[in-house]
């Protein structure tokens, strides 16, 4: 995929979807010298374009793509999971957003791509590389368990740290100050991850063996958080099995 183009800069591209994702579309696109309209509402008139990108729910997206059909030459989505019954392509940027960014937040991330036809895979790609991201191909038969796979390492971790950030609250460290704290452990952890994957870098008292701690600490949940019990048994017995396999390495 590496020798594939951007977009040509006379691509006519209209944004569909008023939200964090399509302002900040919009706004690369028109920062690498495209032609953009938008973002539109869903019930706008698109102008003629020769793309239209969807940036809608992913249960609006046969509507919307229904409606940009009358003006657009090619349809696309942004949505990871949604397959392509409705459009031509798709592109998934790997990535958070809040809205708020600015255009160079696309440069070098992953961007997972499909397309009905090769030509519409291609589309794909040139526009991924256009906003500055690596294009990498996820067949449509797989697309919702990659989706899952960016869950678990977004919206799930999210919900794991926001566990810690409670029980560290109930040791009486709280909010700036336990994220302060937990963060360098967090990013030396995903850097361990990125580096040598998480059999290599598991560390802590699962690793060890150290059962009595981890009951240690499963008491102390249960006396000030209980409702984190199933989460921390549900994550422990995850973990030992973690640690097995670096006992058989």
């Amino acid at each position: 995929m590496n020798s594939t183009p951007a977009l040509a800069p006379e691509t006519t591209i209209a944004v569909i979807g008023r939200g964090r994702l399509g302002g900040v579309l919009a706004r690369a696109l028109r920062q690498a010298g495209l032609a953009v309209s938008g973002p539109h509402g869903r019930e706008e008139v698109i102008p003629e374009t020769d793309i239209a990108l969807l940036c809608v729910p992913d249960s609006a997206i046969p509507e919307a793509a229904a409606a940009a059909r009358r003006s657009a030459t090619r349809v696309a989505h942004v949505s990871g999971a949604t397959p392509l019954d409705d459009v031509d392509f798709s592109i998934h940027p790997l990535q958070t957003f809040t809205g708020a960014e600015s255009p160079d937040v696309f440069h070098d991330i992953g961007a997972a791509i499909s397309g009905r036809t090769p030509a519409d895979k291609n589309t794909a790609e040139q526009l991924a590389r256009t906003l500055g991201a690596r294009p990498f191909g996820v067949d449509v038969a797989h697309r919702a368990g990659y989706h899952a796979a960016a869950s678990f390492a977004s919206n799930f971790v999210l919900t794991v740290l926001d566990a810690a950030e409670q029980l560290a609250a109930s040791a009486g460290i709280r909010g700036d100050e336990a994220r302060d704290l937990l963060a360098p452990l967090l990013r030396r952890t995903v850097d361990n991850w990125q580096r040598n994957g998480s059999t290599a870098s598991l560390t802590g008292p699962i690793a060890r063996g150290d059962e009595a701690t981890v009951a240690r600490q499963r008491g102390a949940i249960d006396e000030t958080d209980p409702e984190l019990v199933p989460l921390f048994d549900a994550l422990a017995d995850a973990t030992h099995a973690i640690a097995r396999q670096k006992a058989a390495v």
